[in-house]
């Protein structure tokens, strides 16, 4: 009899993508008595350095905010309950057209082969039923979420075991509905330039083509304080001055599509695990 547990692996770029995306999730199927696996692929190495200080300006040092990405990571880990971390510790590429995207060692620029090797290998170590990554954009067009996408669709390609396979995602709805929130709460939102503002535009999905509703609302604060461990990034997680009950109204269901299943299970569905339990 095969007494493993059930097991979710999240494939993520960088330090504090797990807490964004799937911060809910994987607090929820700890709780639930699953097992789950986070894989970071990059350092995080062209994050904001203590006092916001950016790649390229004067202070700002990558070793030190990789040491620092690491212990908030490893801290994100405790909080949401993941019993497995596991770094790939590729350099972080930047955001896409940064000189950072083909420095040497960057996981933009690494085959996509070498990594899906890799990656293989923890899925034959771990044998997840259920794992989870970002679509063919990335979610939004990064390019190590890209490559993250990319070597996990390519390992899948290498083990035998075949486990359901999502992609991230958001409403449309919800998109549109996170900007009044955010006003309503008081927060202020940056203002995003016209070619920022047209992508932004193209994130996430119709609602009538997301197939998994997660609903996580019951760990909401653990989600908030994942995301909040992550502090030297605080510019980028801005809508944590929300507050906790605001943030878990807001950000309560997890969303995803499935690209692959292995069980048959109906759609909509409201459980990664559908017809694996």
């Amino acid at each position: 009899m095969n007494d493993r547990p059930l097991t979710l692996m999240a494939v993520h770029a960088h330090p504090d993508d797990e807490a964004t995306g799937t911060g809910g999730v994987l607090a929820r199927y700890a709780a639930e008595g699953v097992r789950t696996v986070l894989v970071t692929c990059t350092d995080g190495g062209c994050g904001d350095g203590p006092g916001g200080v950016k790649p390229g300006d004067p202070g700002h040092d990558p070793e030190a905010v990789v040491r620092m990405r690491r212990e908030e990571l490893e801290a994100s880990c405790g909080i949401l309950k993941v019993a497995h971390l596991e770094t790939l510790d590729y350099a972080d590429s930047g955001m896409m057209g940064w000189p950072a995207n083909d420095a040497p060692g960057s996981f933009w620029r690494t085959p996509v082969e070498e990594g899906a090797t890799r990656l293989a290998g923890l899925m034959r170590q771990y044998e997840p039923d259920v794992v989870v990554t970002y679509d063919a954009n990335g979610f939004y067009g990064h390019p190590d979420h890209i490559q993250a996408h990319r070597i996990t669709m390519a390992a899948l390609e290498l083990v035998d075991k075949k486990p359901k396979v999502y992609w991230t995602t958001m409403p449309r709805s919800a998109m549109e509905r996170f900007g009044e929130v955010m006003r309503e709460a008081g927060v202020d939102l940056p203002e995003p330039d016209p070619e920022e503002q047209a992508a932004m535009a193209e994130i996430g999905l119709p609602d009538e083509e997301i197939s998994t509703w997660v609903d996580t609302t019951g760990f909401g604060g653990q989600k908030f304080d994942a995301l909040a461990a992550h502090a030297s990034q605080g510019e980028n997680i801005f809508f944590l001055g929300m507050g906790k009950e605001r943030f878990t109204e807001l950000m309560g269901i997890e969303t995803f599509v499935r690209v692959r299943d292995t069980t048959g299970a109906d759609l909509p569905e409201d459980d990664l695990f559908a017809g694996l339990r």
